[in-house]
């Protein structure tokens, strides 16, 4: 039983099927069938069901697969003690957003490719909110206020935004001042999220309701530019249109406490050190382009 059969087979498990494993591991589908064979023949048992969908853990699959992964991860980490300072192997998986993924991370991402050319850089750019675990990725990028999960995350750079709204809409609705009156307009949001807003000392959460909603920076950037509502984004987004007047800031006496930029990686002992390397280079590039965030 080598490390690679065990690699092939947590794949599979976490990523539900033949298909989406071998895309993650850049191999053939039928290599990875082989791969899967040989082991449930050397250990006796069936520890995936095949189904049309994909693939199914079986009650042994399941308590197999802790121990694969674990077993996976004290290799990477035996690997990693042993090889030269600053080289890197292996693969990184790496969930980045599409708001600001292409533009604030792309470059850094090769970067740190062009600087480890033995490390397979994978990455995947989508405002939905992935799975870590369950996707088999190895860290996220993420933007904004972190959820309350067992991720564990590093905060690498602060994030300012603002309340916005079309002078259209204001000269329609008028501008809110206030909290309450806040929840009185229609908002431009993600989906149910709560908004978080300053009072003095204090933060205030409070729970809009709006219409319209995307899980994209850009296309709640265009709702509000058609006057749609009121929106929270992220001050890089909005910038050149405040700066014209095609978007006026309003609830400017409760702004928003700064969001920020996470390195999220799923809860382990040792966390890998392509990982660390990650979050110590956004930590630079974030600090060269913001040095006031020093």
């Amino acid at each position: 039983m080598d490390i690679d059969t065990l690699r092939t087979f947590v794949e599979v498990a976490d990523a539900g099927g033949v298909s989406h494993a071998a895309r993650r591991l850049g191999v053939s589908k039928s290599i990875v069938s082989r791969r899967l064979a040989q082991l449930e023949e050397e250990l006796g048992v069936q520890l995936l069901a095949r189904n049309t969908r994909g693939a199914a853990l079986t009650e042994a699959g399941v308590t197999f697969r802790d121990h694969a992964a674990k077993a996976c991860a004290e290799i990477d980490l035996a690997k990693e003690a042993i090889l030269p300072a600053g080289d890197l192997r292996g693969s990184l998986r790496v969930a980045v957003p599409l708001t600001f993924g292409p533009t604030h991370f792309a470059h850094v991402l090769a970067e740190m490719a062009r600087r480890h050319p033995q490390l397979h850089m994978h990455t995947y750019y989508s405002d939905r909110f992935v799975d870590l675990i369950a996707e088999g990725f190895d860290c996220a990028i993420r933007v904004g206020y972190l959820r309350d999960s067992k991720l564990i995350a590093r905060c690498v750079g602060p994030i300012h935004g603002k309340f916005v709204a079309s002078p259209a809409y204001i000269k329609e609705h008028g501008a809110p001042e206030t909290p309450k009156e806040l929840l009185e307009h229609p908002a431009l949001m993600q989906g149910t999220e709560s908004w978080q807003l300053t009072d003095g000392d204090k933060i205030i959460k409070v729970n809009p309701q709006g219409r319209f909603k995307a899980d994209n920076g850009t296309a709640l950037l265009a709702a509000a530019l058609a006057g749609l509502g009121i929106a929270y984004l992220p001050d890089d987004l909005i910038q050149e249109p405040v700066a014209s007047g095609a978007l006026v800031p309003v609830m400017t006496n409760h702004l928003p406490p700064p969001a920020g930029v996470y390195v999220v990686r799923p809860p382990s002992q040792h966390p890998a050190r392509k990982v660390r390397v990650l979050t110590e280079l956004l930590i630079e590039c974030f600090e060269q382009a913001h040095p006031r965030a020093k």
